[in-house]
């Protein structure tokens, strides 16, 4: 028997709210970028599309329950596996050769999707059906349970990662094994077995990292990788070494951003030229034009995403829905600080958009997709206040 009932409003307005402000956000920092950029396209125009079109897919996907959703999980995570497997085999025409990487299929009228933004919503729908399905028959955990549990979280991550890694695609492929590894932390995998397998991972980036910087060469003679492969690593480290070449990216968005200093230079007052700055370096259009203050409120921007939808994720007791909101926000901040953290040099660049601001249908579509998910779990969930039973 319940007593006082109230129910928390079916659609998410506060989400709703942020997503707004992305988009304004996401709209005058494209709307700059296209003024001095290389293209003569209206970036702005095709951007106000893309979130249209997303905007529908949260009317079509807030109507799933969780029932619905866990059905639908694995179907999604085949039809990815396909959408990435006749990439490899696709022919010119049908997948085109982008910059070196076949990641993208020509859509008549709409121009290129990469499925790979999409699959990142269908490995979250797919490992949470494998985490739930698992606890759901394993009431009593073990050791051999919680490494069965891994065993079946790496399968199912490691197989669309081959796929990717294939076209190649170095930033997704991060994306995918950031996703894995935050619903493995909150999977309930015993630290025992956490532990070692962590410590092995760091301690073997940490001898690859040796021999990239000091002992190219054995790599060379041994494995075959060209010492010219790690040029993004060494331009990294030492942008101005390599700025007419490799770093020439990395150090006009230091300069953008730096000369931005407290306030900015006034929006549209660019100095700075930057290419693809409304695509992966738009955040170096914020930097410029408004500066540190400017570019702390876009942060807080995706603080408030995150701490929203991780509030969701608190409040709904569906293990479902739960590790749904752990995977969107492990895809988030993993994409938030990679596209800083390499516009600002604390990290390598690897091609991965700033979520919901940089230009990019694909990009912008993945995301919206994911945030639908969050959506149609606050549809679907009631909150009762001085209830006996819940």
């Amino acid at each position: 028997m319940t007593s006082n009932k109230t129910t928390a409003p079916r659609l998410d307005f506060g989400l709703v709210s942020i997503l707004l402000l992305l988009f304004i956000a996401s709209c005058v920092s494209i709307y700059s970028a296209q003024t001095t950029g290389q293209y003569g396209e209206n970036f702005l125009l095709k951007q106000i599309v893309w979130y249209f079109i997303g905007t529908m897919i949260i009317a079509v996907v807030i109507t799933l329950d969780s029932e619905q959703l866990f059905k639908l999980s694995w179907y999604a995570y085949g039809f990815g596996i396909f959408l990435l497997s006749f990439l490899i085999v696709a022919p010119s025409s049908i997948a085109p050769v982008i910059n070196g990487a076949k990641s993208w299929y020509k859509v008549p009228g709409m121009g290129s999707l990469q499925p790979s933004e999409f699959f990142k919503v269908f490995l979250i729908l797919a490992l949470a059906r494998v985490i739930v399905s698992h606890q759901q028959k394993n009431r009593i955990k073990t050791i051999q349970s919680d490494l069965w549990l891994l065993i079946k979280i790496g399968i199912t991550t490691m197989i669309p990662l081959a796929l990717v890694l294939k076209q190649p695609d170095l930033g997704t492929s991060l994306v995918f094994i950031a996703i894995m590894l935050g619903m493995i932390f909150i999977s309930g995998v015993s630290w025992k077995i956490l532990l070692p397998i962590f410590a092995s991972g760091v301690s073997i980036i940490s001898v690859i990292f040796y021999f990239v910087l000091w002992k190219p060469d054995i790599l060379e003679k041994y494995l075959g990788v060209k010492e010219y492969q790690f040029g993004r690593i060494y331009s990294w480290l030492d942008p101005y070494n390599y700025q007419s070449t490799t770093g020439f990216q990395l150090t006009r968005s230091l300069l953008a951003i730096g000369s931005g200093e407290t306030t900015g230079k006034g929006y549209g007052t660019r100095e700075v030229y930057l290419p693809e700055s409304h695509t992966d370096f738009i955040f170096s259009i914020v930097g410029e034009e408004f500066g540190f203050i400017g570019a702390s409120v876009l942060i807080s921007l995706f603080f408030l995403l995150i701490f929203h939808i991780t509030k969701v994720g608190m409040e709904t007791k569906n293990p479902f829905y739960s590790y749904i909101c752990v995977g969107v926000i492990s895809m988030i901040t993993f994409h938030v600080f990679q596209n800083i953290g390499m516009t600002i040099g604390i990290l390598p660049i690897t091609g991965i958009p700033l979520p919901f601001i940089s230009y990019g249908g694909s990009s912008l579509l993945g995301n919206m997709l994911a945030i639908s998910l969050i959506f149609s779990i606050r549809y679907h969930y009631k909150k009762y206040m001085f209830s006996d039973n819940e």
